[in-house]
């Protein structure tokens, strides 16, 4: 799978009502780094359903 936001190969993909998004190390880091710095993930950890493989 392709990053969302870039030619890159996803690193981790998330699936959710039939839509699935890859992401890339570098986007992966960005978007969580955007998520710490507005607190948001303190309110989701219990939503998070992670498939490792």
């Amino acid at each position: 799978m392709q990053c969302h936001y870039c030619e890159a190969e996803a690193a981790v993909a998330v699936e959710k009502n039939a839509l699935k998004v890859g992401l890339c190390r570098t986007h992966l880091r960005e978007r969580l780094q955007e998520l710490a710095d507005d607190d948001a993930l303190a309110g989701i950890e219990d939503e998070l359903d992670i498939d490792r493989s």
